[in-house]
């Protein structure tokens, strides 16, 4: 019997990008992103010391993984165009090499019966760009609105869904706070610059996206992180405030409402990290709101009122003004050390339909990472993933909650379709419902949750 059914319309599939599956980082006239430039210049920071020319050879291998995906049952697939394939320099000539590579992949998910999602950035800026500033500089957000629009005038007759960005908060995040990403910036004023600047470049793809005239709907992709206070208490609760301003509604609001939060601009401002901005920047954020919101939702953030003063000798942190917190007998993924809890989807989902209007909605990536395993491959080959299979159905039991209760979500993707690399990771953890064996060049097996989930979408539940 099936217990949870969704909907005849409710589609299931997986999101991937382009420098985590494609390989080929030096063929087919792709000029360099900042990742194939920081494993040159640092290879030990990578897991492995891998990088992405060693990705996962969707580039050599697509009609091969399409048509897995058509026999494991996908409705759609998310992907991402490499913007320095398309374009080598991010501003210059296009490459016709790569037109013809995206043209191939996305008539190969057509022919098998899946719609191409497509996203246009996935943390992989163009090598020349960034050494313009990346996205600290504004000519960089016009060459984001050039690159859209050729994208869309290069796929847009056979492409109807498409992305601006996938997480802006990431590079915010792990570029200039944490010292994660390139280019290692560790600076809250410039963060707040490229914040900034990644919501003015959506909002001029999306503008583009509507002059073009074509067919379809654009939006952007969230990482969404219910901030939950640890207690009642006024001083925990005001902390989880401000933490969900800073992650959340810091693009949440510009996407969906076309203004930022007042709080956010005044804490901002008290802070003295204000961005500079230019005359005309507010309408164009104002006139230029997305059509639906992909949620990616990995775990939630549990915050408490600040315990001890921050060293005023430290560079401007968020953590300056609340904690981190660890809830007791929380569950943990204890292959990869996140916690799990499943009803911040169900949460995250409602808070979209309260506060949001109800936009359109589909939760973009959701997934278990785990390493090492290998050790969980049985006779026949299979690696026998039930933890993630209980990953899921805690997950979709949540999503099914949030429909019966009249959110407008319209689908269910996970991430990934095969386990890919995964930028300082690389392999480490393994997130595909199909495993990749490195050691037999790439060799492709569906584990357990991928047939499980086939089951899942041809009886529309479990």
């Amino acid at each position: 019997m099936t217990t949870y059914r969704f909907p005849n319309s409710f589609f299931f599939g997986t999101a991937a990008s382009a420098t985590q599956m494609e390989g080929a980082a030096s063929r087919g006239g792709k000029g360099k992103n900042i990742w194939d430039y920081w494993h040159e210049q640092e290879p030990g920071r990578f897991h492995g010391g891998i990088g992405p020319e060693e990705a996962s050879h969707f580039y050599d291998r697509y009609q091969e993984d399409i048509k897995l995906m058509k026999e494991m049952g996908h409705h759609s697939f998310r992907f991402s165009i490499s913007w320095s394939r398309l374009i080598p320099d991010g501003d210059g000539a296009v490459n016709q090499e790569a037109v013809s590579f995206y043209e191939h992949v996305i008539d190969e998910l057509l022919a098998n019966g899946i719609v191409p999602m497509v996203n246009l950035y996935h943390f992989d800026m163009p090598l020349a760009l960034q050494q313009k500033g990346g996205w600290e500089n504004r000519d960089v957000v016009d060459a984001f609105a050039r690159y859209a629009r050729i994208c869309f005038d290069c796929f847009g007759e056979k492409v109807t869904h498409w992305f601006t960005q996938n997480e802006p908060i990431v590079p915010v995040e792990a570029g200039y706070l944490y010292n994660m990403h390139y280019p290692n910036v560790v600076d809250f004023k410039r963060a707040v610059q490229v914040a900034y600047h990644s919501m003015l470049a959506s909002a001029k793809g999306v503008a583009a996206f509507r002059a073009s005239g074509q067919k379809g709907k654009i939006g952007l992709i969230l990482n969404l992180t219910p901030s939950y206070p640890r207690s009642n208490h006024p001083a925990d609760v005001e902390a989880a405030r401000i933490s969900d301003l800073l992650f959340n509604r810091s693009f949440l609001d510009p996407a969906i409402k076309g203004h930022y939060p007042f709080s956010l601009v005044r804490l901002i401002a008290k802070l003295g990290f204000l961005p500079e901005v230019e005359d005309g920047d507010a309408e164009l954020i104002r006139m230029n709101t997305i059509d639906w919101l992909g949620v990616n939702y990995y775990q939630p953030r549990r915050v408490k009122a600040k315990e001890h003063l921050p060293n005023p000798e430290a560079p401007f942190m968020p953590e300056h003004l609340f904690d981190p917190y660890e809830m007791p007998g929380r569950k943990v993924n204890p292959h990869r050390g996140w916690e799990i809890y499943e009803k911040g989807i169900y949460d995250l989902l409602i808070n979209v339909r309260d506060h949001y209007g109800n936009i359109e909605c589909f939760i973009s990536e959701n997934g278990m990472g785990v390493e090492g395993e290998e050790r969980f491959r049985n006779d026949q080959g299979v690696i026998e993933d039930d933890y993630r299979i209980e990953f899921i159905k805690g997950h979709l039991k949540w999503v099914h909650q949030a429909l019966q209760e009249g959110a407008n979500v319209q689908g269910y993707h996970l991430w990934t379709f095969m386990d890919n690399w995964s930028w300082l990771n690389a392999y480490k953890n393994r997130y595909g419902l199909v495993a990749v064996d490195l050691e037999k060049g790439g060799h492709r097996t569906v584990k357990k949750s991928g047939w499980w989930l086939k089951n899942v979408i041809e009886q529309k539940g479990f």
